[in-house]
């Protein structure tokens, strides 16, 4: 008598095509433009039916935001980088640098900037998706940046009436206007001026 089939694990099933799909999604966009990435593409590369991709998502635009918050997570993973804090040496100068560097080196890299930029376009018009990419990718970074700030104030870095959601604007904003409109390259020094500028301004009197 034949040994019976093992039951479809359909959870393992699922993780791998969605796996798949978000492999494809990026892929795409890097390869052919965000305009000219479409479901179809995306399941054809994937191996999966577009109908699987439209049960799960309502929009490419909704599929590459997942994506690409799950590149994130990778990352923050393999480096052991996940919920935790920014570097806090005592020295919030340098910290600041360090934090502001390694966004520069994320921003030129292809496999972060097309899609970044993709959404940040396509958040600009779509109001639903744009709230999505500031609660999924920006706020939650953007909230690491004000736990320095507070922590430096506590030290007496900053001054106590500084407001730290305001004040990360100052070097986090310029930054990304730069990368945004491609103004003038985007260099760790230029990243240096920015924390410079900005503590300084911030420092007790």
């Amino acid at each position: 008598m034949a040994a019976p089939g093992k039951t479809p694990d359909s959870a393992r099933r699922s993780d791998r095509s969605r796996r798949a799909i978000y492999d494809a999604a990026l892929a795409l966009v890097g390869e052919v433009g965000y305009q000219k990435t479409t479901i179809e593409g995306i399941a054809a590369r994937a191996g999966v039916g577009k109908q699987t991709i439209y049960r799960w998502w309502p929009s490419k635009a909704a599929v590459l935001l997942e994506a690409f918050v799950d590149l994130n997570e990778q990352a923050a993973e393999a480096v052991g980088e996940v919920g935790q804090a920014l570097p806090d040496t005592g020295d919030l100068v340098a910290d600041l640098k360090f934090v502001l560097r390694a966004t520069v080196d994320e921003l030129v890299d292809p496999k972060y900037d097309i899609p970044t930029r993709a959404l940040a376009a396509e958040g600009i018009v779509d109001a639903e998706l744009g709230a999505q990419y500031v609660d999924k990718m920006l706020r939650p970074s953007l909230q690491l940046y004000v736990d320095r700030l507070r922590a430096g104030q506590e030290a007496g870095q900053v001054r106590p009436d500084v407001d730290p959601e305001i004040a990360l604007e100052l070097f986090t904003g310029p930054l990304t206007h730069r990368w945004f409109l491609r103004t003038a390259p985007l260099t760790h020094a230029y990243a240096d001026s920015l924390v410079e500028y900005a503590v300084h301004g911030l420092a007790p009197r």
